[in-house]
């Protein structure tokens, strides 16, 4: 046997050697592909982030209290241990009523007692909302006012042994959030709380956060 032939003996011997792994790493590709996570496409995703941003809109609006809309929400989707809702208030911050807060809770008239709260309400680990609330506390007992004053207690649970109504005046929802990060808002509820009497006793603002959603 001549060199000629020892180097095609060889080549064919390399020819065959490949077409031999060939099929194994087509085989390993296929594997990989089929384990990997499959992520929907980025339309689907937003699609789907604005179909839960519409479900907790509908829970509010159709919710008397935004504390307790939270919780079951919160426990709903998983997005705490332990899925109560807490009220962070922040101090040092005193927001003039607008006019329309004024005329919406009949308090136009100088003189007339109204008290300013601002608290983030959250779940576990995540800030779910942020809400200004103006309120009239001559409508609540001493007690309740106590309460608001002294602890960071969430208000509708506060308030809720007046059997309050809640009156939706505005709302909107928004998505992509407007702003940044988690602290950008998906939904924003005006809402007006009425006593029994259907006086009414406490106007909020209340800015729902990407966090909020799972």
């Amino acid at each position: 046997m001549g060199p000629s032939d020892r180097h095609d003996r060889l080549r064919r011997w390399q020819a065959a050697s490949l077409l031999a792994a060939a099929p194994m790493a087509s085989l390993s590709a296929a594997d990989t592909a089929a384990t990997a996570p499959l992520q929907a496409p980025p339309g689907q995703q937003r699609i789907a982030s604005a179909a839960l941003v519409e479900r907790l809109h509908q829970r509010v609006l159709s919710g008397q209290s935004a504390t307790a809309t939270l919780e079951h929400w919160c426990a709903e989707h998983g997005l705490a241990e332990q899925a109560r809702v807490r009220a962070v208030r922040v101090h040092g911050q005193d927001k003039p009523a607008p006019a329309d807060v004024l005329q919406a809770l009949g308090a136009t008239q100088p003189g007339t007692a109204l008290r300013y709260r601002r608290v983030q309400l959250g779940c576990g680990s995540r800030v779910l909302s942020e809400a200004d609330n103006w309120y009239l506390p001559d409508h609540l007992s001493p007690a309740m006012n106590q309460v608001l004053d002294s602890t960071d207690e969430p208000f509708g649970r506060v308030v809720g042994p007046l059997g309050f109504q809640r009156q939706t005046l505005a709302d909107q929802t928004f998505w992509p959030p407007r702003g940044e990060g988690d602290d950008g808002v998906v939904l924003e509820v005006r809402a007006l709380l009425r006593d029994r009497q259907q006086q009414p006793f406490s106007y909020v603002i209340e800015s729902y956060l990407q966090q909020a959603l799972p």
